[in-house]
């Protein structure tokens, strides 16, 4: 697993996901970058949202150290309660965050069908 080299980049794709936030373990996959893809992720934004109206909502957001959920997890929110029909900035494109080589990014939620997210970042190889 190296770190690719982002000054000789060939490639940047953008990329966006929006899906449910799910509860418990294995989190809800963000993103996942492969050992060996010879890629970089940049997180460019990550939202989340409560998308129920009377409730509160925690949210908790991990990295993990190795690609597919895998490895040890390390917490880049940890229950942060959302409000009832409120949104959550996690990431934004002045506190980016890059997903290495063979990591990954997760989210899950303190109760089923609460929340949902908005992910974008650019593929860098």
């Amino acid at each position: 697993m190296a770190n690719p080299n982002i000054v000789a980049v060939a490639t940047i794709n953008g990329n966006m996901l929006s899906a449910a936030v799910g509860t418990g373990t294995p989190d809800t996959q963000i993103v996942s970058n492969a050992a060996s893809s010879g890629k970089i992720f940049k997180i460019n934004s990550l939202y989340v949202a409560n998308i129920d109206g009377s409730a509160s909502v925690d949210i908790s957001v991990r990295m993990y150290s190795v690609a597919a959920l895998g490895g040890t997890a390390t917490a880049i929110a940890s229950t942060v309660a959302v409000a009832a029909d409120s949104t959550l900035v996690v990431v934004t494109k002045d506190s980016a965050i890059y997903v290495l080589e063979n990591q990954s990014m997760g989210i899950f939620a303190s109760a089923s069908g609460d929340a949902v997210f908005t992910c974008s970042w650019d593929e860098i190889s």
